[in-house]
């Protein structure tokens, strides 16, 4: 077994790397054309150093090895590499073994679960780290994984067309409304089409357990820095990187405290 774990721990080093890469190009697309017309269009799918532009050479592209060899600097420019970089790298193979491990240690094996479940950890990743970054949750990126998720739900899993038409509203119109009250000054779209696609995935009851987790943590990271002075009451919260984490635990976690409160109440 522990060599089918190295194999996933690479996998997911892998793609950690390629994720760190594609938000980059998704949120600097004129400085990816600019350096793809400079360097000719061979260049353009190469990764670069993102202070000074240089096509990294294949032995600065190795999964966590580069930036600890590198010391978290460019070797040119000799600019910090974020640390993000590296941390994604490793929560998201991490997360892919722990992942495996848990759905190896079920009953009975479903891949399509295990693949939709592979499939959200890493878009989830997406979403925590872009809006984290750039205050941002890309709508179309996650309106996506809402029809994924629906249809690997209806088609494959065991969801009713009710328990996920409830999760879809529940999603959706909780920041719908939140976003009419307030007039945008709350929450932004961005939020609506994360909700809609928690709905998606999670379905009834089990988005509630979502939100709640998600508002928790918001609260237990915001008070602080409130009390601190570091955020005040008018500063933008990156709330996508709360509702990531929430999302992520109800997947495994979610029904489990579904059970669990509904015997508190027999």
């Amino acid at each position: 077994m522990f060599f089918w774990y190295s194999l996933i721990f690479i996998a997911g080093l892998t793609l950690g790397s390629y994720l760190n890469s594609w938000m980059w190009r998704v949120h600097e697309p004129a400085r990816l054309a600019t350096r793809s017309v400079a360097g000719g269009n061979r260049l353009g799918s190469r990764s670069v150093c993102i202070h000074c532009n240089r096509a990294l050479a294949w032995y600065e592209n190795i999964p966590l090895c580069s930036f600890l060899v590198l010391r978290g600097k460019c070797r040119t420019c000799r600019k910090p590499i974020p640390a993000d970089y590296f941390l994604v790298e490793l929560v998201t193979a991490l997360l892919f073994v722990g992942i495996t491990y848990y759905h190896l240690s079920l009953s009975v094996f479903s891949p399509w679960h295990f693949f939709r479940d592979v499939f959200f950890a890493a878009l989830l990743i997406v979403v925590f780290i872009y809006d984290l970054k750039y205050y941002i949750i890309l709508p179309g990126l996650v309106l996506a994984g809402a029809v994924v998720a629906f249809i690997i739900n209806i088609r494959y899993l065991t969801f009713s067309i009710q328990h996920l038409a409830i999760g879809l509203a529940i999603g959706g119109g909780f920041f719908l409304l939140q976003y009419v009250v307030s007039k945008g000054r709350w929450i932004g779209k961005g939020d609506i089409y994360l909700g809609v696609m928690m709905g998606a995935l999670l379905g009834w009851p089990v988005i509630v357990v979502a939100l709640f987790l998600s508002y928790v943590l918001g609260a237990l990271v915001s008070v602080p820095l409130l009390v601190s002075k570091k955020k005040n009451l008018n500063s933008e919260v990156p709330f996508g990187t709360f509702l990531a984490v929430g999302t992520l635990a109800a997947m495994f976690w979610g029904e489990p405290i579904v059970r669990w409160y509904s015997g508190l109440l027999k």
